[in-house]
């Protein structure tokens, strides 16, 4: 039977979540906000306009519009400066294992992404070629915990929602996949993404028999 594996990408295919984490960090610090590691996990899965508030927040630092829209386009720059030289190496472990089972038997694979870097991001890795279906940020209007990324990239690849599975790192990606009555696994630490259906630390902890299991 088909499925739709469908795949979040900042901290589940990529490790750039580390780069956005250092360019919020640069637009905090110019701020005077103290942003550490354990507020960056507010912003998984969240998209850059949210993020941007929940920051400013953080330190109670109101801004009109025109600095937030100037802070935002900053921080985009810095993230991009970071991806200039990203290659197949930022790919995280176990991930083109999983891609390319799911390849061999012919099942449906997608990204569902807040990111609007994601096509380039997947070309500079060299693995743009395992999705059929990218639906990223620039393609939807709700972020998760809505779970319009995920229910899009299923309509895409022309299967039901109910023989979806996503794969996310964040809390509100678990949350979205759940209300769009898909199944979730979870890739991170358990106390976290305690919500989804499966969790592992990493790709290499999945095998052939657990995806095999999600396919029948």
């Amino acid at each position: 039977m088909k499925k739709a594996f469908i795949f979040d990408l900042d901290g589940v295919i990529v490790d750039t979540a580390k780069y956005h984490f250092l360019a919020w960090q640069k637009i905090a610090q110019s701020l005077n906000i103290n942003f550490t590691h354990e507020d960056n996990e507010l912003l998984k899965g969240v998209s850059r306009v949210r993020s941007l508030d929940i920051i400013l927040g953080l330190g109670n630092v109101q801004a009109s519009q025109e600095d937030k829209d100037k802070w935002l386009i900053q921080k985009n720059e810095d993230y991009l400066s970071y991806l200039v030289d990203m290659d197949e190496s930022e790919i995280l472990p176990g991930v083109f294992t999983i891609l390319q089972l799911l390849k061999d038997k012919n099942q449906g694979i997608a990204l569902g992404s807040a990111s609007k870097n994601a096509r380039p991001i997947l070309e500079k890795t060299g693995i743009l070629s395992y999705f059929d279906v990218i639906v990223d940020g620039n393609d939807v209007t709700n972020a998760k915990p809505d779970p319009e990324v995920f229910l899009k990239a299923a309509q895409l690849l022309n299967i039901d929602p109910k023989n979806a599975i996503v794969f996310e790192d964040s809390v509100a990606g678990i949350q979205a996949a759940n209300i769009g009555e898909m199944v979730s696994v979870g890739i991170g630490e358990e106390t976290i993404l305690h919500e989804a259906d499966y969790i592992f630390k990493d790709f290499t902890e999945i095998n052939t028999a657990f995806i095999e299991k999600l396919i029948n």
